[in-house]
């Protein structure tokens, strides 16, 4: 049987159909037990997987979240951004579903290799720019003639709200974005070989009145070297590592609170019980202790360190000299 998974609309008109014998039921067993052949391009081949372009997702709509502050704050105006889809094509085939004249922007995003690209239609350029100079955010598309003022405000806003771009990508890798072209006519554009594979994130952008697209073009190039990192796995160990050190940084943190006892052992000495009983006021016991080696210092009971007596401000105090390692007790300091 097919994977595609119906929806309910269409599981009740099928049952329907059944009920109302449109559709035969034997009908439908014999073209079941039929091979299908399905047709495979292997210009479309696709490299990556459904959990990839899931995290890929999770990514951008973390991104379009950030977007749609970033110009609200700059436009001072109604913004929504949300992500339309996210598709594996050929990268031919996205050159040829965009219009022959729009705004792209093209960054290089290191460490990671080649570039990215960023589409937005000519309407939602037009309608920021012109909102940006104080305008009601009408558009007027006549990104033919662009002026030189035009394409630097245009090149310096969008280059000001890729920054989000690394924020939204922190949790994979650590990259820099850096705005490299500014162009309009895609036939110009040539960043990888036409029938390689690239990611396509489609945002859906309104700003008062206007509306259209944001297509973000990603090379498999770019993505190759942290495609491992896109899997839900590296996203749970991920959550988990952060936890653990989160807790292991309160437990250190609530430990360094912790009061302990700090003494110095002066010297041992041994004697029977009997001289014990005998001791009296004035009595002296000799201790083992040479006056020209260091003395033992303990923390909570346990050595730790050596050190020299003295005075300090006309009170007895110790000199730590060094510290004591070795043996089970080193691995508690």
């Amino acid at each position: 049987m097919s994977g595609e998974v119906l929806s309910q609309n269409e599981i009740d008109a099928l049952l329907s159909a059944l009920s109302t014998g449109e559709m035969d039921a034997e009908e439908l067993k014999k073209e079941q037990s039929e091979k299908r052949v399905k047709s495979y391009d292997f210009r479309r081949a696709l490299r990556f997987s459904k959990d990839q372009m899931r995290s890929l997702t999770r990514i951008h709509e973390n991104f379009a979240r950030l977007l749609t502050t970033f110009f609200s704050a700059q436009l001072r105006t109604y913004i929504q951004i949300t992500v339309a889809s996210a598709d594996q094509i050929p990268y031919e085939e996205f050159i040829r579903s965009i219009p022959k004249m729009t705004v792209l922007n093209v960054y290089e995003v290191p460490p990671l290799d080649g570039r990215i690209l960023m589409e937005v239609n000519p309407n939602v350029a037009y309608a920021m720019m012109d909102r940006l100079l104080g305008g009601t955010g009408t558009s007027h598309n006549k990104i033919e003639s662009l002026t030189e003022i035009e394409t630097k405000i245009m090149s310096s806003m969008f280059e000001r709200a890729f920054e989000n771009f690394r924020e939204a990508w922190a949790t994979i890798e650590d990259i820099d974005p850096q705005l490299s072209e500014f162009e309009v006519n895609p036939q110009f554009l040539q960043m990888v070989s036409p029938n390689e594979t690239v990611v396509v994130i489609s945002l859906n952008i309104t700003i008062g009145e206007a509306s259209g697209m944001i297509n973000i073009c990603i090379p498999h190039v770019v993505l190759e070297p942290i495609i491992p990192k896109l899997s839900v796995r590296y996203w749970m160990q991920a959550d988990k590592k952060e936890s653990l050190s989160a807790e292991n940084h309160l437990i250190q943190k609530e430990i360094q609170k912790a009061e302990v006892a700090v003494t110095a052992e002066l010297g041992t000495s041994e004697i029977s019980v009997q001289d014990f009983l005998m001791l009296n006021a004035g009595d002296v016991i000799e201790l083992n202790q040479p006056i020209n080696q260091p003395l033992t210092i303990l923390v909570g009971g346990i050595p730790k360190f050596v050190g020299q007596p003295g005075k300090m401000n006309k009170k007895l105090a110790i000199q730590v000299l060094d510290t004591l390692k070795g043996g089970d007790d080193d691995g508690e300091r």
